[in-house]
Order: C-alpha cells, then structure tokens, then sequence
C-alpha cells in the first residue's frame, strides 16, 4: 500500500508592524468621517427606546392572556368570547371583579355557557394589571416626547397620523436626523456606473440609511443566477409598527390623514389593491414609498 504524505501549508509568521500599518492607513481615510465611531444616542432618546421596547414586550404578554381568557370564555360565557378587552373595558374590569354591571350580570343568568371559573377571574386581572403598567409605561412616553427637541419631528408625524408608540419608536431610531445629511443639511448623493446596464445612475444614500434603520430597505441576495431581495436588519419594531399603521389609518378610507400625504398614499393603496396583488406586497410597496416621504419631509422641516 502506498503511503502519500500530506501538504502542510506553512503561515508566515504574525507581523505587528504591518498590522499596525493597515490599521492607521485606514484610521486616515475615515479621520473626517462622522461615521467612524458606533452610534452614541443621548440619554432622552435611550430612555424613550427602552420605554418603547417595554411597551412592545407587554403587548406579547398579553396576547396568549387574551387567547387563553377567550378560550375559556367560549364555553363558560360564550356570549362575551368575542368581546374587546381593550384599557379600562368594562367588560375586563367586570370579569376582574373590580366593578359591577347590570348588563353582563343579566348575560351572564341567561347564558348557555356552564358559567365563570376563577381561571378566568385570574386571567382578567392578570390584564388589568398590564394595561395599568402600560398606561403608566405610554405617559412617561408622551412627556418625553414632549422635549422642544422632537418638535419639528412631530409635527412632521402628526402629518402622517402616527400614534405616540409609533412616533417613539421611529424616534429611537432616527433621531437626531443630522446623522443621516451632509454637514451643509443635505441628503448624501452619489453617481454611479450601473453594474448591469452600465448608464451612470443616481444613489441617495441618506434616503437609503434612513429607509435601512427603520427596518424597510430591501437587501439584493445573490447565488448563481438566482437574485432575490428581501429584508435583513433594520428595526422589526418599527416594520411592524408601519405594517399596522398601513393597515389602521391608509387602507381604511375614513381614517386617512385629511391632507396631501393621506391622499397620495390612499390612492397608491386602492390602485394597488385593485389590481390584485397580494396584500403583503401592497403593504410593503406602501411601506417603503411612506418612508421615502417621511425622509424627504423631516429633511424639508428641519432646512426650513
């Protein structure tokens, strides 16, 4: 049987000086850069981050609260199964046993349920508590906010109709704006040779960071001749919060904000859901154009 000796590969040997060289050669070309350092965020814009991620936490803790106190609900009050247990409903508070009610007294007699267990008095309280928490959570939220440094940010929100939750996430996200401009105010642009059709194409890099952080910006994916886009990084929190905002206040007609921008993403919404598309695509696609137009408007408020 032969013998075959194997092929070592040997390394040189560790050089610190031209580590060293690398090191500072690129230190030099990222000295004037503003980017060279992690994000530092200032303490108010921290703390409205950390109220806006316990705000998110308690709203999954009551989701498999609310399931379980329904399920039990469907076959010992089936009559009150499929009642809003929103802050401070009645019909939570009643099945909390901290208030009284002629209305679901009298259902509750002629139910055809076999009647409340204590599980379901426990699973009330259990939320009762939590929207005390959360309303406790969104008033330090709203006082915050109420910083004259937002200002200019929440106007340019209430334009759009966001809620205070939404406007605190996308706040904790983005603020301050001047990270993503020039330092004349400007939104960063640059020309480049299309890599495919070789024509000389215009990137807005600021709009495209902005659009990246709040988790809308779809990244390309390459394997062979397979290309596909989808969305890696950002904030999840502030993609869903758009996704909800979309479904609330766009797709409901009566509920668009009564100015240029509800109208011009309405009309996007019905001309897209006409033509059949699938929901998901339409949201997205409404998605990214409310980004694009929330960028361009914070950027015309603060240069004006």
């Amino acid at each position: 049987m032969r013998a075959y000796r194997k092929n070592t590969l040997e390394l040189p040997d560790k050089d610190d000086q031209a580590d060293a060289l690398a090191l500072a050669c690129y230190g030099f070309d990222h000295l004037n850069s503003d980017r060279k350092f992690v994000q530092i965020r200032e303490p108010i814009v921290v703390k409205i981050r950390e109220l806006v991620l316990r705000l998110a936490h308690l709203n999954r803790c009551q989701s498999p609260i609310v399931n379980r106190l329904r399920q039990d609900l469907a076959w010992q009050f089936p009559e009150m199964a499929k009642v809003r247990f929103t802050q401070n409903s009645l019909a939570l508070r009643w099945l909390g046993g901290s208030t009284e009610s002629k209305k679901y007294e009298k259902l509750l007699l002629n139910s055809v349920g076999l009647g409340i267990s204590s599980t379901v008095v426990y699973h009330a309280e259990r939320l009762i508590h939590l929207h005390q928490e959360e309303i406790e959570i969104e008033d330090k939220l709203t006082f915050l906010m109420t910083d004259s440094r937002f200002d200019v940010y929440r106007q340019v929100f209430d334009r759009f109709g966001f809620g205070d939750r939404i406007q605190g996430m996308i706040l904790s996200q983005i603020y301050p704006l001047e990270n993503y401009l020039t330092d004349e105010g400007k939104p960063l642009t640059i020309y480049r040779r299309g890599r495919n059709s070789g024509n000389i194409t215009k990137r807005y890099l600021s709009r495209r960071r902005f659009e990246k952080a709040l988790g809308i910006a779809p990244t390309g994916d390459s394997s062979g001749d397979k290309e596909s886009k989808k969305i890696i990084g950002g904030s999840d929190l502030c993609r869903i919060a758009l996704w909800q905002w979309i479904f609330v206040r766009i797709e409901v007609k009566r509920n668009r904000p009564k100015n240029e921008i509800g109208q011009s993403l309405g009309e996007i919404c019905d001309r897209e859901k006409a033509t059949g598309k699938p929901i998901r695509l339409v949201r997205m696609r409404i998605a990214a154009k409310a980004v694009r137009l929330l960028f361009k408007e914070l950027v015309k408020a603060k240069n004006s």
